[in-house]
């Protein structure tokens, strides 16, 4: 058995991010990202961060806000990267990636897809902001006041366990044209 050097582990782990990348096709945020790859293995936030720095600057990895939130995307440069480089990934590690990447997308995206925040504006008024992202794109969003924080926060909790219930309703009311 070989052990590997710190220069052969930086590598794996940096392929390993491109390779994630490379499977699920689409543009990811940071915290994503980063529960697809412990998937795969434990890596420290600290050194991913580094390495995902890294590889952004050697454009492999391009970055750019897309609905006030930081989203990642593999670069043509980094897809030519890993083509190259994609055996440096232990087959065990490759196949955590293949075997739990698509479970894990589906509860990422579901536990994203259903937001709900408020603001202070003042001691007595908060802005109240729910919606809903399909592929960090926001299909649904509201905007309303609250007059204290517990019904901001009742707001935000109601929205968060019932949004499944609410949007439709919604969508009838605003496409019903016999409302007297």
């Amino acid at each position: 058995m070989k052990i590997n050097t710190d220069n052969e582990t930086l590598a794996e782990n940096k392929v390993l991010i491109l390779y994630i990348l490379d499977q699920i096709h689409k543009p990811i945020t940071n915290d994503n990202l980063y529960k697809l790859v412990l998937t795969a293995i434990d890596m420290n936030y600290f050194y991913f961060q580094q390495f995902l720095l890294d590889m952004i600057n050697t454009k492999f990895v391009v970055s750019y806000t897309k609905e006030d939130q930081l989203i990642y995307e593999l670069t043509e440069l980094g897809k030519n990267t890993l083509d190259l480089t994609l055996d440096i990934l232990p087959g065990i590690v490759k196949l955590k990636v293949d075997t739990n990447l698509k479970t894990t997308l589906d509860k990422v995206e579901e536990e994203h897809s259903i937001i709900a925040e408020y603001t202070p504006k003042n001691e007595n008024n908060y802005i109240i902001n729910c919606k809903i992202v399909e592929n960090n794109e926001t299909v649904f969003e509201v905007k309303t006041f609250a007059y204290s924080r517990e019904q901001a926060k009742d707001i935000v909790d109601n929205w968060k366990n019932n949004a499944e219930k609410i949007y439709p309703k919604v969508l009838d009311l605003l496409h019903n044209s016999d409302l007297k």
